[in-house]
């Protein structure tokens, strides 16, 4: 069956890359197919959406949702407020410290170095294992599943990918993406997914290359929200629009760094005696054999300018994180607005300097990331108090009828979003 999914989405992508215009919705599908079915659940990401770009008034789309629907006042990311972990808590309900991806960047003890760029350690089932991720339960209760680029899904986790997937590739554009959503909705019904992601970055970028009060994260705002309003427009051509249930959040928000606002860390310990796991606005550190590390973490744990470090055993609880072995044995975490490097890293990437950044104490507003909810199961025109990013998945298992792995959520948190007779 996997074979046979993976032919079909290479002639869907195919199809959906080379066309200008939405596809042609087929017939609607009939009634009895869809009585034994779970409305679709789709799932959009708008990487980097900080809550409080819904109020600059750049994208009527998603207030339409919104005024339809519900919209939180804000939904609070994990720690650390990185793309990778944050997109594996929200479809495992796991804090990044249960499921096993700490950072964009980690060293495990077996497995070796992770980072984004590195396509085999993404692509490796054995860095994702200790969580089970929604399309995975979804599959084993008899439901089809789709994922346009969502992190995760290029890795066979338990040796299983959603039912169609497809490799990152920044080069497929928004409208590409919302046109191959559209198609997998076209499937016969026995092969249509009930759980479909969509994933936008364009608003990321914008913000880590010229800051989030830019006129380029601006017109990323509004780029973006024309691509929701063409997947709008799609759903309701198919007579799905007011069927399916719609979700779509962030991972975090994002903070202005000025490029002075550095802390320079090897002016503070020396780095030829440790290990450094990671830099930037999360920083980690290991022991390196024949070196007095207690006198480093000493020496870190002062109080610092700009930045608090921990002995991952001192971590505070709140931020649910130390105890998994891929967390280094030092971490650093700078002020908002603050990045931990070096000098010589500084040089390397000389005019390539994020002006904007994320990574930073969940709990600072403006890690706050974008939540509204639309659709048959969710209220009307409600606005709902802040939660936190791990009480998303047992909304979706509820919305979907399948249990909930062991996860980290509540969802008598969010159950109050729903309508009483979807409870």
């Amino acid at each position: 069956m996997k074979l046979l999914s993976r032919l079909l989405l290479a002639t869907l992508v195919a199809f959906s890359t080379g066309c200008a215009t939405q596809p042609k919705a087929p017939a609607a599908a009939p009634p009895t197919a869809a009585a034994t079915r779970p409305a679709p659940l789709l799932l959009i990401s708008i990487d980097a959406f900080r809550a409080d770009y819904f109020d600059r008034g750049l994208t009527p789309t998603l207030a339409m949702l919104a005024q339809g629907g519900v919209h939180a006042d804000a939904m609070r990311p994990s720690f650390p407020s990185l793309t990778f972990p944050n997109h594996y808590t929200l479809v495992t309900g796991l804090y990044p410290d249960h499921h096993g991806i700490v950072n964009n960047t980690m060293v495990d003890p077996v497995l070796g170095k992770f980072t984004l760029d590195n396509r085999k350690a993404v692509g490796d089932g054995l860095w994702w294992d200790s969580g089970t991720p929604i399309w995975e339960d979804a599959d084993a209760h008899g439901l089809r599943t789709a994922t346009m680029f969502w992190p995760g899904t290029e890795a066979g986790i338990h040796g299983r990918h959603p039912d169609y997937w497809m490799p990152y590739d920044g080069k497929v554009t928004p409208d590409q993406r919302v046109d191959q959503v559209l198609a997998w909705f076209d499937l016969p019904a026995d092969q249509r997914p009930a759980f479909v992601t969509l994933y936008f970055d364009q608003v990321d970028h914008a913000g880590h290359d010229h800051g989030p009060h830019s006129p380029e994260v601006n017109q990323a705002l509004r780029d973006t929200d024309a691509a929701l309003a063409r997947l709008v427009a799609g759903l309701q051509q198919r007579g799905l629009f007011d069927r399916t249930n719609i979700i779509v959040l962030a991972d975090h928000g994002m903070a202005s760094v000025p490029l002075a606002n550095t802390i320079l860390i090897e002016k503070l310990i020396p780095l030829d005696e440790v290990q450094t796991v990671n830099l930037d606005i999360v920083a980690g550190f290991n022991p390196k054999p024949g070196y007095d590390f207690a006198a480093i973490e000493r020496t870190l744990e002062e109080p610092q300018q700009h930045m608090r470090c921990w002995d991952k055993t001192r971590i505070p609880a709140r931020l649910h994180y130390g105890s998994n072995p891929r967390v280094p044995q030092l971490v650093c975490l700078a002020d908002t607005g603050w990045r931990i490097a070096t000098a010589e890293e500084l040089a390397k990437h000389a005019g390539h300097i994020s002006v904007g950044e994320h990574g930073y104490d969940n709990a600072d507003p403006r890690m706050g990331a974008l939540f509204i909810a639309h659709g048959p199961a969710f209220q009307v025109g409600l606005r709902y108090p802040e939660f936190p990013n791990v009480d998303v998945y047992p909304l979706m298992t509820h919305l979907l009828g399948i249990p909930a792995g062991k996860n980290d959520g509540d969802y008598d948190q969010v159950k109050g979003m729903l309508k009483p007779a979807d409870r």
